[in-house]
């Protein structure tokens, strides 16, 4: 395994302002502990009573509940920074992670933005630019190319790229703004309602098309840049368990795949990276069709799934993050050595057959424990699960020598895994992970479906 993050004689920096909440902000703020650095969480009112806010040093309410007026709202994120002397602000993952504007607004009030620069941010974060990136840097990418504001354009497009096909937002991710196209009637269907569905979660109605790849696995790769131009690779990870595109399972390192496609993967991310001058943490995804594989995203921020990889290469990419953004060189070898298998399964305030969000208050909350398992959880008994923000409670991760060792502690930790007063996911996990072909490493992204049918 690799060497911890070397000692250093001061802090990174004195206190950190953490623009978010739930479990990113806890673990931003263990991270933080860990380096003697103090910090400050914001809060809505509906977040009050919160353990990202009892784990703070200091913590600022910043509006009402709504994302808009709260952890969105950049005025109010700045001020907190600003009255608690912050000299630097984490915005962990999801509302202003990958927004550029933010990054330079934070940089513009003389603090140090934790997460790679708004330049980098604004060329992968469009889907247009970084796919123009990932040629020039000699990455496969799937045929196809931007939709024109000519219908006559658009399916001559779609006409030399072949049916079927990927219709997606340019601007954003997460499912939203996508469209399996079989036609063309599907297409001319589906262009004006992805649109506006762009539009209104991007703030850009503005489209790609590409060939679609049917059943693909998803596979990423961990990547990390410092200030001095260096890059590494922190090995990939397998998230093909989805539903319509939102991740349920990820696992480090990916299963049955090769060494000669492993190390392609892992060099065309680091191509990449090198190619839009990285700096910090950035996954690089990808589609696999066999032993082929496309260039998918790159986000621009710590990814929710990092703990598997923390796991395989007992590296702290948190802390990583921090030291990095104040400049220090990376101190880890250019060859990031990982060692067995980690597995993650995200728990959803969500019924497991419908997904409808299950807001309401933890009448009981016992986490699993025992060897090999990691829990990071912003859920305490007689908390709150409030219907306002994202459904994550928990990210179960187990850990073995093997990958069937991983599979029974995380089926073990599930079944310890003990919520009341809210419905959970749980069930749907434990169906997974106890499958047959679970079992047998038949992972992508239909793999839901197929266990349904059963």
């Amino acid at each position: 395994m690799n060497a911890a993050l070397p000692a250093r004689a001061a802090r990174p920096f004195r206190k950190v302002l953490v623009a978010n909440r739930g479990e990113i902000a806890v673990r931003v703020i263990r991270a933080c502990r860990d380096l003697g650095i103090e910090t400050v969480a914001v809060f809505s009112t509906v977040d009050r009573e919160s353990l990202h806010v009892r784990l703070a040093d200091a913590a600022v309410c910043v509006g009402p509940p709504a994302p808009a007026a709260s952890y969105l709202h950049r005025q109010n994120l700045l001020a907190a920074a600003s009255i608690t002397g912050a000299e630097a602000v984490h915005p962990g993952y999801g509302f202003l992670a990958e927004n550029a504007d933010f990054a330079d607004a934070v940089g513009r009030c003389g603090l140090t933005w934790i997460g790679p620069s708004p330049s980098a941010i604004r060329t992968l974060g469009d889907k247009r630019k970084a796919r123009d990136a990932a040629i020039t840097a000699e990455v496969p990418v799937l045929q196809g190319g931007p939709v024109s504001a000519s219908l006559e354009e658009t399916v001559a497009l779609a006409e030399d790229t072949g049916y079927p096909l990927m219709l997606k937002a340019a601007a954003g991710g997460g499912g939203r703004g996508m469209r399996e196209i079989r036609d063309r009637a599907d297409l001319e269907a589906a262009l004006d309602a992805a649109a506006s569905e762009a539009q209104a979660a991007f703030g850009s109605g503005e489209l790609l098309l590409e060939r679609l790849v049917e059943r693909p696995r998803h596979i990423e790769v961990q990547v990390f840049g410092d200030s001095f131009g260096r890059a590494l690779q922190f090995g990939e990870r397998d998230c093909s368990i989805q539903r319509r595109h939102q991740k349920l399972l990820e696992e480090a390192p990916a299963p049955s795949i090769g060494s000669e496609l492993r190390g392609s993967l892992a060099e065309a991310a680091l191509r990449l990276a090198r190619q839009v001058g990285y700096s910090n943490a950035g996954t690089v995804e990808f589609l696999v069709d066999g032993d082929r594989f496309y260039f998918l995203e790159m986000n621009t921020r710590i990814q929710v799934e990092h703990p598997v990889t923390e796991a395989v290469t007992g590296v702290d990419l948190v802390k990583l993050q921090i030291v990095a953004a104040a400049g220090e060189p990376l101190g880890l070898p250019d060859g990031i050595e990982t060692s067995g298998h980690a597995i993650e399964c995200r728990i959803n305030a969500e019924d497991p057959e419908t997904f409808a969000p299950s807001p309401g208050t933890l009448r009981r909350f016992r986490p699993p424990a025992g060897p090999g398992v990691r829990v990071d959880s912003h859920g305490v008994e007689g908390g709150e699960m409030p219907p306002h923000y994202d459904s994550l409670l928990a990210k179960v991760v187990a850990f073995g020598e093997d990958r069937d060792e991983a599979i029974s502690r995380m089926a073990r930790a599930l079944r310890e895994f003990e919520v009341e007063g809210i419905r959970t996911t749980l069930p749907l996990m434990r169906r997974i992970v106890e499958s047959r072909a679970f079992a047998d490493a038949e992972v992508h992204t239909g793999f839901l479906d197929r266990l349904n049918q059963q």
